[in-house]
C-alpha cells in the first residue's frame, strides 16, 4: 500500500501539533525508559537540590531547543534521508525531555518559563540552515550537539556524589549527543568554523544562565 504523500498543510499541523506537546510539556512519551527508573534518591540538602534543579532545567530548556532544531530542519531538507536522520533524532531527543521532566518534578521543581521563545528561535535556526543546504544543515547539528555535550560533562561533574539519578540521566544524554553529532558528521555535515561555534557558545551561555534561574 502506497503511502501517502502530507501536503503543506499536512505538515503545517504535524508540526503545530509537536510545538504544543513541546512547550506545554503535555502529550509526549518516552521510547525508552528512564535510565534513573528504579533507582533511589539520593540525600541531597536544599541548597544541593536546588542547584541540581538548576541543571535539569538547563538540560530541559536544551532538549526543547534540540526538538526545534531537528523540526525545522527536517521541514526545510531537501534530501529524503536526511529528513529521516532528522526525524530519528528528534525522536530520541522526546526521550531526553520526557527524562528531564520527570526528574524536575521528582525535584519539586519547574521546566524553564522562556522555553516558548527557545523554541520559536531554534526553530528558526534549524528552518534556515535546512534551506541553505543540507550539508550545512548537518554540520549545524554536529557543531550543537559539540556545545550540548560540553554542558552535560560539565553538569556531570557538577552534581552531587549522591545524586545518581540524574548522573544516569545525563550520561546517558550525553552518550545519544555524541552519537548524533557523529552521525550527522558522517552524513555530509560541513566542519563550522572556529568563529561560528564561538558564535552559537555565546548564545548557548545565554540560555544557559536564564535557564538555571527562570
Amino acid at each position: 500500500m502506497r503511502q501517502r504523500r502530507l501536503s503543506l498543510l499536512d505538515k503545517l499541523i504535524t508540526e503545530a501539533d509537536a510545538v504544543m506537546r513541546t512547550v506545554t510539556n503535555r502529550g509526549n512519551s518516552a521510547g525508552r525508559a528512564s535510565p534513573a527508573e528504579g533507582h533511589t534518591e539520593g540525600e541531597l540538602s536544599p541548597r544541593e537540590k536546588a542547584h541540581v534543579a538548576g541543571l535539569m532545567r538547563v538540560n530541559h530548556t536544551g532538549e526543547v531547543c534540540a526538538q526545534a532544531l531537528y523540526q525545522g530542519q527536517a521541514l526545510t531538507a531537501r534530501l529524503p534521508e536526511v529528513r529521516e536522520d532528522m526525524e530519528h533524532a528528534a525522536q530520541e531527543e522526546i526521550d531526553h525531555l520526557v527524562w528531564c521532566e520527570e526528574r524536575l518534578r521528582e525535584l519539586d521543581s519547574h521546566t524553564s518559563y522562556l522555553n516558548p521563545a527557545w523554541y520559536g528561535l531554534s526553530f528558526a535556526m534549524g528552518a534556515i540552515a535546512g534551506a541553505i543546504g543540507d550539508n550545512v544543515s548537518l554540520g549545524f547539528v554536529a557543531a550543537t550537539e559539540e556545545r550540548v555535550c560540553d554542558h552535560l560533562k560539565d553538569h556531570l561533574k557538577q552534581l552531587p556524589e549522591d545524586d545518581r539519578k540524574s548522573r544516569l540521566i545525563l550520561q546517558q544524554m550525553l552518550e545519544d549527543e555524541q552519537r548524533h553529532g557523529d552521525r550527522a558528521l558522517d552524513a555530509g555535515g560541513s566542519a563550522f568554523p572556529r568563529p561560528v561555534k564561538d558564535a552559537m557558545t555565546a548564545v548557548s551561555k545565554v540560555m544557559t544562565r536564564t535557564a538555571y534561574r527562570v
